[in-house]
């Protein structure tokens, strides 16, 4: 079982490993060992979590979600598979945490009067730039 918060843990038959062999350096290890975790947690059929949090939580994991609604986190960062399977599983509790707290609505704000004069005076000083870059009279 995998806690988030003290309300919140994900099941054991909602976590799915699989372990392949990692890419990168590493010598000979690399090819006889499969150290990299692949985990797949099956996020839209979750009784843990409500239908908000699961959406911005497909948000979120953008394109790690797919079509059947599980979310696959990889890792192959460390030579030792217990310590990528720790790491992918604290990768997943932190974006379910992410998930849970709710974006700020955003209050539209009106500009300041002067702000407003500002922005203006600055358009004027560049119009009056501009005019003086007319063509050349030749008979002067």
């Amino acid at each position: 079982m995998l806690r988030i918060t003290d309300t919140i843990a994900i099941q054991d038959w909602e976590l799915t490993e699989n372990f392949v062999r990692a890419s990168g350096p590493g010598g000979q290890n690399v090819n006889k060992v499969a150290t990299a975790v692949e985990l797949r947690f099956e996020a839209a059929t979750s009784p843990s979590l409500t239908g908000p949090v699961k959406a911005r939580l497909r948000r979120l994991a953008g394109r790690r979600w797919t079509k059947e609604g599980a979310l696959i986190l990889q890792c192959d960062e460390t030579r030792s598979q217990a310590r990528n399977r720790d790491i992918a599983r604290d990768r997943l509790a932190e974006l379910i945490k992410k998930a849970l707290t709710p974006p700020k609505r955003r209050i539209p704000t009106r500009p300041t009067l002067g702000s407003k004069k500002r922005r203006l005076k600055s358009k004027k000083v560049r119009g009056e730039v501009k005019a003086m870059r007319g063509k050349v009279d030749p008979s002067d």
